[in-house]
Formats: structure tokens, sequence, C-alpha cells
């Protein structure tokens, strides 16, 4: 029997014969069903290589676009750096704190799913300097981690450029000739990153959009394909000011939901840190 016989027609570029699965479209239509739920996206991504190059090459970008259709468009169209594995774990896993020279913190905090990021360019030009204002930056709201033995809120944020590689951020670490950082990696791609406190490109409203103002309350880094990852310390609201306070709107918003995730947040967290699902 010729199995080429039962095979679904399709107008992508590449072949199911690749991943061993005789029709692709069925399978996006299940993952499709259960709203691609990440965490059995990382477990198909462990069954077979097959499976694990189906799902960085097809089943990741699908995801993508059902968490944040209007920023992954705009990504997409200025030929996005890195691949759409390493973007749906930065839209949808909230990477934690690992202590630095110029962030201190008593113990690392650990990452996990999150199940819902607001993403925005009106919040990310926040972090740009007035150099590099021309650039497109998307950048989440942080990730409140309570730390213990203290009152203090730990802030964690995460974000990515629009083309990178043509950026004026980019171009800045080069001419300043900043080195990049030989311990920490960024936790999306596994690239080398920039501190932009080191290279001190952190500008003043990267401060007062987080409510952190004192020397040394904030830093993040700038992956070489345009992934940030950053924290901050969070200065407390009264109760009038959490009722009061209200986000800058804007229509290049995106709500990277994550409502169709199974299990606890421990537990989801867990296999999305231990499977291989989320490795390049």
């Amino acid at each position: 029997m010729n199995h080429r016989d039962y095979r679904v027609k399709s107008d992508r570029p590449s072949s199911s014969t690749e991943s061993g699965i005789l029709s692709e479209e069925v399978l996006v239509l299940v993952f499709e069903s259960i709203n691609w739920d990440p965490q059995l996206l990382c477990l198909t991504s462990c069954i077979s290589r097959g499976l694990r190059a189906l799902a960085k090459r097809l089943l990741w970008r699908h995801h993508c676009v059902s968490r944040a259709p209007k920023m992954v468009s705009a990504l997409a169209n200025s030929a996005p750096t890195g691949d759409w594995l390493a973007l749906a774990k930065l839209l949808c896993y909230c990477c934690g704190c690992v202590p630095n020279r110029n962030f201190r913190v008593n113990r690392v905090q650990p990452g996990h799913l999150a199940k819902e990021t607001r993403f925005s360019k009106t919040s990310g030009k926040s972090f740009l300097t007035r150099t590099c204002r021309e650039d497109t930056l998307y950048i989440s709201d942080p990730c409140e981690h309570a730390v213990e033995d203290s009152e203090d809120y730990l802030g964690v944020y995460r974000g990515v450029f629009r083309g990178f590689g043509r950026s004026r951020t980019r171009e800045c670490l080069i001419r300043r000739q900043v080195e990049l950082e030989q311990q920490i990696r960024c936790p999306y791609c596994g690239e080398r990153v920039w501190s932009m406190t080191s290279a001190r490109l952190v500008p003043r409203s990267a401060s007062r959009r987080l409510g952190t103002n004192e020397e040394g309350s904030l830093e993040y880094f700038v992956c070489l394909n345009g992934h940030l990852h950053g924290s901050c310390w969070l200065v407390p609201l009264s109760s009038d000011e959490d009722e009061g306070g209200n986000l800058e709107d804007d229509d290049d918003d995106d709500d990277a939901d994550e409502g169709g995730a199974r299990g606890s947040d421990e537990e989801v967290g867990r296999s999305v840190r231990e499977n291989g699902g989320w490795l390049g």
C-alpha cells in the first residue's frame, strides 16, 4: 500500500515525511482544539526526533500566533531572529532571577509558566535611550515574585526587539565595544548577552515605568538575537494608588494568554524546565 495516497496535501514548503507524520494538518487541528497547551507541546517534542523537529518548525509557530498575533505579525514582517521555540518560551515563561554583579537578591528566584502576560511596544519605548527610540521593543509587564523574609517584591520582565540585527540599540552596543557577559546566557535562546546597566544604556524612564527609583534597583540584558530579560525591585503601592492606577493604552499591545495550560503552576513550570521541549 502506498502511504502517499493517504497524505493530506499541504501548501507548506516543508514535507511531512521529515517528521514521519502522515498529516501535519491533523496534528495542528488537535493542538488547536486544546488551545496550544505549552505543556503538551513540550511533552510531544520529547516523543521522537521527528516530532521534535516538527514542533520547532511548525507547532511552536502556531502557538506564538495564537498567543500574540499582532506582535508575532510585526516580528515576522521584520525577519525575526532566533526561532519559534525561543519566542514561544519568551511569550509564556517567566525566567525568574539569578543574582549578578549589578542586581543583588538573596537567592535564585526560579522560573515558572506565566498564565497571562501583556506585551507592549509603548512600554518598550521607556527602555530605550533617546538615540535608540526609533527601535521597536515589545516588553512585558513585570511578573511579581514574593521574596522570603522581605516585604519587597521582585519584578521579572522580558521582551523582544523587532529587527534587532538592524537596530540602533545593537549599533550602539557595538560602537561602544561593550563586552558580552561571561557567565550569563539568554534564558530563551541560549545566546550570549549584553548587560544594559554595564553598557550605561538604561534610561531613567525605565525606572519610572517599573516604579523603581533607587540606584541598583533594576537590571536587564539583551542577547544577540534581541531577546530581553531583566529584574527590578517593585515599590509597594498603597491601596488607593493600586485602585487608581491606569495602564497606558496601546492598540498594538498583545496579551499572551496561557489559559490552556493544564495542571498547577508548579507542575507546568517543572515540566517546562525539565523536559526537552524547550531546548534548542
